[in-house]
């Protein structure tokens, strides 16, 4: 079964997102922050990371680029912070070592299209 681990800081977005992945045959694994989610790492690497980039404590930028220097697990990243500054945001996570990223709101197909791209990993 494909591990996710899901680092947010909104305990109802990661709620309903973690309930429609276990509905596909996902295991979720949930952070609320990215110390939080570097020590689940540390426990037992997943398949992939879905990072918040705006969080107390270590936010999404610094945990992208923390798990890119110990781990090659794919991650995506995502925000819903303003369009705007939202996608510069989103750039920086990607330059950093992103796979993927992801605006929020998105629908669950996006994200699970999202999923099977970075873990089918490159072409």
């Amino acid at each position: 079964m494909t591990r996710i681990l899901l680092i947010d800081d909104n305990t109802m977005f990661r709620s309903v997102l973690r309930r429609h992945l276990e509905r596909t045959g996902y295991q979720v694994l949930e952070a609320n922050e990215g110390e939080e989610g570097l020590r689940h790492l540390r426990d037992g690497p997943p398949d992939v990371v879905l990072c918040d980039l705006f969080m107390p404590g270590k936010e999404g930028l610094e945990t992208i680029r923390e798990l890119r220097q110990c781990s090659g697990v794919p991650i995506i990243a995502m925000t819903g912070d303003g369009p705007a500054y939202a996608s510069s945001m989103l750039g920086l996570a990607a330059k950093l070592g992103a796979n993927r990223t992801l605006l929020k709101p998105f629908d669950l197909e996006t994200l699970l299209e999202a999923l099977r791209e970075v873990l089918s990993g490159p072409e």
